[in-house]
């Protein structure tokens, strides 16, 4: 007791000296606190943002891995002969999962749902015609530029409706879809129906769909009318769907670039179930016929055939990791893999976040550094100062270790005082400093984004930034005994056509609403101890090595 009492007695006598140590112990407390108080965000931000995350999976062909088995797992020229006829038929047939794969897999006990999408490609009729910015003639004329480029490289037939080539385009996409949930813009409000329709029955095989406002419109359409789908490859083969219902998305005004098929656009796509899709897809297969390409002769059966996109949804990352073990386990070959879309997003999003972290960490480690070595240089020359009081209370019996820890106890008190009123400043200024900070490399990181973008003279930013709109076509005027819509006047500011297609813009994490906890109050506490112990160590050397004797006989 005497020991404590003493030491606040000489905190008392020493005030200034103090008061310069209490200074910087308040500016290693609030940097601290900052530092730790970022980290900490960081950490409850990811954890947060996580355990929001729907997260779901694909299973898709691993073309690396079918190229290694085909070259006898070299690489190079002399790896091995390339049988490019093997390579073509792997990746039409062995490449694609059948459905009933995919439910198989569906039944692992990681998984918590499973849907799917079935996508066809079909031709429309006199009466259906899809919605371009371009004449017949100016579509043409791209179809056959983009031929003429890509001779030599098996690009195909660049003719019409017919054609199989690269060039060639059909002009709607079929959507099936297997559930509700499988919708996933109607899901989460990008998309809705608008009144006076329906929605297809989940499961259902009737032959009904939903369209497109904008596709109603272009052709006057209207809920209850019947419209013909035709096989790209065969134009008699037809197919009567019913319209039950118009729907609306904001991925339409996105894009619309028929450069790259018509079937691309939004707006041309057409919904329904999977099931009705799927008694079409198996009619066109009993009628099939083989069909010769007249441009490269090339035979072809021209059965429709549809592409399925498989999503598997889990309750947390555990289950997801454990999935690929499960589905192994039920016959899934290493030429799959397994991957979530959501956690790469995820990852991604957390890249200006994670910067962020790490250099408060590197900014807590100097400031810690350079910290206590200010300390330990201060408490040397306090201890030098007071040399002969030491020597005086040993000379009077008191154990060394006892006066070396009356000096630790003052600056244990100094410090803490001033790591508390430190971290009490850092908690109020550590939210809006945070965020102020993740601003900036959320800026820093788009910066970098849209510099490579441009250096790459990716067409999405031709014109402008990211974000900007650059290059963005709009749809033609099309007066069907209404009003001519008005552009509004912000449509240069909408999103860029090109961003969710090349490079897209990453959804960062740009706020945290909190910072500081119970973890960053016991390591303020830490960090006090810490500073204590470091700057305490010289002082306690200093006494441990002197002599009373010699402190006394010494005294000027």
């Amino acid at each position: 007791m005497y020991i404590i009492k003493n030491a606040l007695r000489c905190i008392g006598r020493s005030k200034g000296r103090n008061v310069l140590i209490s200074i910087i112990a308040l500016v290693i407390a609030v940097s601290a606190c900052l530092g730790l108080s970022i980290r900490q965000a960081a950490e409850s931000a990811k954890k947060s943002a996580l355990e929001e995350l729907n997260i779901t999976a694909t299973i898709s062909y691993d073309r690396s891995s079918m190229m290694n088995n085909m070259t006898g797992g070299g690489s190079g020229q002399g790896s091995g002969k390339f049988d490019r006829d093997q390579f073509k038929n792997m990746m039409g047939s062995a490449s694609a999962l059948t459905l009933e794969q995919y439910q198989t897999y569906a039944s692992a006990e990681s998984v918590e749902d499973f849907y799917y999408t079935l996508t066809a490609s079909f031709n429309g009729s006199d009466e259906l015609l899809p919605v371009t910015d371009e004449t017949e003639e100016e579509t043409e004329s791209t179809f056959e530029s983009i031929g003429r480029s890509s001779q030599g490289k098996g690009s195909g037939s660049t003719g019409g409706r017919g054609g199989k080539g690269m060039a060639s385009s059909s002009d709607f996409s079929v959507i099936g879809y297997s559930s509700d949930n499988s919708m996933t813009a109607f899901v989460d409000g990008t998309a809705s129906i608008l009144e006076g329709g329906t929605m297809f029955e989940e499961g259902s095989t009737e032959k009904v769909c939903v369209i497109s406002e904008e596709l109603a419109i272009f052709n006057d359409l209207s809920v209850g009318d019947t419209i013909i789908l035709t096989n790209p490859s065969l134009e008699t083969e037809t197919y009567e769907v019913k319209i039950v219902g118009l729907y609306t998305s904001t991925a339409n005004n996105d894009f619309s670039m028929s450069m790259f098929g018509k079937s691309q656009d939004p707006a041309n796509q057409i919904y329904m179930s999977a099931a009705a899709l799927q008694t079409i897809l198996d009619a066109s297969d009993e009628v099939s016929t083989t069909v010769t390409d007249e441009n490269t002769g090339r035979e072809s059966d021209s059965a429709v055939t549809g592409s399925i996109s498989a999503t598997y949804v889990f309750a947390n990352t555990e289950k997801y990791y454990a999935f690929e073990e499960e589905v192994r386990a039920l016959g899934l070959e290493d030429t799959y893999t397994v991957s979530s879309p959501d956690l790469t997003a995820f990852e991604n999003s957390l890249t200006p976040l994670n910067t962020l972290s790490t250099m408060a960490g590197w900014f807590l480690l100097v400031i810690l550094i350079i910290g206590a070595i200010i300390l330990v240089v201060l408490n040397i020359f306090n201890v030098r100062e007071r040399k002969y009081e030491v020597g005086v209370l040993t000379a009077m019996g008191m154990k060394k270790w006892k006066v070396a820890t009356q000096f630790i106890c003052e600056i244990l008190v100094v410090t803490m005082i001033a790591v508390i009123v430190g971290a009490g400043i850092g908690a109020v200024s550590s939210v809006p400093v945070t965020n102020a900070l993740l601003a900036g490399q959320v800026e820093s990181q788009n910066n970098q984004q849209t510099q490579m973008d441009n250096n790459f003279g990716r067409p999405g930013n031709m014109g402008g930034g990211r974000g900007q709109g650059g290059g963005m076509q709009q749809m033609p005027d099309v007066n069907m005994g209404g009003e001519t819509p008005e552009i509004p006047d912000d449509a240069s500011d909408k999103k860029n056509p090109f961003e969710n297609m090349i490079g897209g813009a990453t959804d960062y994490i740009t706020e945290v609403n909190s910072a500081m906890n119970l973890t960053v109050v016991f390591q303020m506490l830490g960090v006090g101890l810490l500073l204590t112990l470091v700057a305490s160590l010289a002082s306690v050397l200093f006494i441990m090595r002197y002599d009373p004797l010699k402190i006394l006989a010494n005294r000027d």
